[in-house]
């Protein structure tokens, strides 16, 4: 993989909404040329491909790819961004549970610009369960620091929603 590819890969996503869903094979075949031009054991091909799968509506068909990617070691940042959007395949169909048990170490994680994400994509897992005050919780605190006033008063109240 090189600087050019990871270009063209972007640029591929940057038309992803020039495919209506009759189109969807189109796009995933565009993902699945690029991918070809990787080493058989990138975790990126896999990803690439659960990426691809998922925004074309089949989450079911991106968890194993999900999965593959990072049992070939995806790491930082698309590494997190596979977990993120693994858990959210994983909730759509029908496994929050094991989505909250992927994401859930993600709040412990060095942050970036993913926080946010995790903690929607967490907090939609749980609400998934039944688990609606956790899933509050987590919106307001991943929403409290982005208010122009009452931050800390909206940290408070998330906290308040899951303590005893």
């Amino acid at each position: 993989m090189n600087h050019d590819w990871e270009e063209r890969v972007t640029a591929a996503w940057a038309t992803l909404d020039r495919y209506p869903q009759a189109r969807a094979a189109d796009f995933r075949a565009v993902i699945d040329e690029l991918v070809a031009e990787l080493p058989g054991n990138s975790p990126l091909g896999p990803f690439e491909r659960a990426c691809a799968w998922d925004s074309t509506g089949h989450s079911d068909r991106a968890v194993p790819l999900y999965r593959e990617a990072l049992a070939l070691g995806l790491t930082g940042y698309q590494g997190r961004r596979a977990r993120i959007q693994l858990s959210s395949s994983l909730r759509n169909i029908g496994q929050a549970e094991e989505g909250v048990a992927l994401l859930t170490p993600e709040l412990d994680a060095p942050s970036d610009e993913l926080d946010d994400a995790v903690r929607a994509t967490l907090a939609l897992c749980l609400s998934s369960l039944g688990r609606d005050r956790e899933a509050l919780s987590l919106v307001l605190g991943a929403l409290a620091p982005h208010l122009p006033r009452y931050q800390r008063s909206m940290a408070n109240y998330a906290r308040a929603l899951v303590e005893s």
